[in-house]
């Protein structure tokens, strides 16, 4: 982290700097399709898209939406965007009318990128948007086919007669600087525009590299949308840092789940909420027993669930991360322990200073003791045993580690 900020890195340099050590590697296999894209198809890619954001008169600083479907020309255009200051906003692809106007509008983006599977849901918030807004359309359709109120160029035409050199310009932004906005999920209102720099994207891809044992040879495979940070950050940041080869599933399918890993030879797998339930849930296939997945990454696996999955498909080791897009600070449980909600190791503290901290069960009042001071929690407390919602949360309590390594007792969680 000190030497890239020291450095002033940017995402788009360190992928510059993982191209030249994997030029020919494949970095993007699009499962639908079977399209491999090396890290020098991937770069050229993103270069034709800076040049084109540069021919579009944008800067540094502004925004424009993307509304598409998990696809390796996500990673091309917000990538490519990046490497001439413009930022992306990550529309959730489900949305519709009010909502994805919303989301469109908050941005304060200049121009939106949608793929022909969204023309429908953009036609129903054209009018909605700014009168300057520039619409542009990813993927082929006929004149016909296209609402008649909506306007937009053709991308693929467009990036087509776009050089795939690197721009001559030179980015002003720093580490600390801003790299593009993803969503919240919109449970308590309206979804709210998070900010994600360049130095939370490094750490967040780093600290799943690292904590986890990945390795530049991993093939990755991730069914979660591009529009989410876990998708996004966690897995094709893996590619864009570290060399690894990611495999992009437009949807999530249980009955396709392991075939699809057999098929690529994936050695780490992404889930999050109740895929793994699901997969469980799938009759017993012969590809479970052929698969190579070493990892899971993810969050949010119950530990009822945790124990079978790792027994039925032989999964070596589960990494969770706990966290929000638009929270500051979150936790890694980085040896496997079922149920535990991650700790901070004894060298964080000095520069990532989080804490659990006990609170009142039912006013959720933080607890103090008699000099005023937050009271830490100890390894073994349950972060929370009883909930209001209990349809809403059952199974899901965790329970603190402590975050003092070493001293926590043996066999506490």
């Amino acid at each position: 982290m000190y030497r890239n900020v020291r450095n002033k890195s940017t995402i788009p340099a360190l992928f510059a700097q993982t191209v030249a050590l994997n030029p020919d590697k494949p970095a993007l296999i699009y499962e639908a399709t079977g399209e491999v894209w090396s890290f020098r198809d991937l770069q050229q890619r993103c270069h034709a898209v800076a040049h084109w954001a540069r021919d579009q008169g944008w800067t540094e600083g502004d925004v424009v939406a993307l509304l598409l479907e998990s696809h390796p020309v996500v990673v091309a255009l917000w990538l490519g965007l990046a490497m001439v200051g413009v930022e992306a906003a990550f529309i959730n692809h489900n949305l519709r009318q009010h909502s994805l106007s919303h989301c469109v509008s908050v941005s304060g983006a200049r121009a939106m990128v949608f793929g022909t599977e969204m023309t429908e849901a953009v036609s129903e918030v054209t009018d909605s948007l700014r009168p300057d807004m520039v619409l542009f359309r990813v993927g082929e359709q006929k004149d016909e086919e296209t609402p008649s109120n909506i306007r937009a160029q053709s991308l693929d035409t467009l990036l087509s007669r776009s050089p795939t050199h690197p721009p001559s310009y030179k980015l002003r932004k720093e580490f600390h600087d801003r790299l593009f906005y993803i969503y919240t999920s919109g449970t308590t209102g309206m979804p709210k525009a998070a900010i994600v720099v360049h130095s939370r994207y490094f750490r967040i891809a780093a600290f799943g590299f690292h904590s986890f044992g990945l390795r530049p040879e991993d093939v990755i495979y991730t069914c979660l949308p591009l529009y989410h940070s876990a998708g996004t950050i966690m897995g094709v940041g893996q590619c864009l840092l570290f060399g690894v080869t990611v495999v992009i599933r437009r949807k999530f399918s249980a009955s396709r789940f392991w075939d699809d890993c057999v098929k690529h030879s994936c050695t780490v797998i992404q889930y999050i909420g109740e895929i793994c339930r699901y997969l469980l849930a799938q009759p017993v296939r012969p590809s479970e027993a052929r698969h190579k997945v070493r990892v899971a990454v993810g969050n949010g696996l119950r530990s009822s669930v945790w124990e079978e999955f790792v027994q039925r498909f032989r999964i070596q080791r589960v990494g969770e991360f706990y966290g929000a897009t638009e929270c500051n600070c979150s936790l890694i449980n980085i040896d496997g322990k079922v149920g535990s909600c991650g700790f901070n190791s004894r060298i964080l503290p000095s520069f990532y200073p989080i804490r659990l901290v006990r609170v009142q069960r039912d006013s959720n009042a933080l607890l103090r003791d008699s000099q005023g001071l937050c009271i830490p929690c100890q390894p073994g407390n349950i972060t929370y045993e009883a909930w209001r919602h209990v349809s809403l949360a059952r199974g899901k309590c965790f329970h603190h580690r402590g975050g003092r390594g070493p001293e926590r007792p043996a066999g506490t969680h």
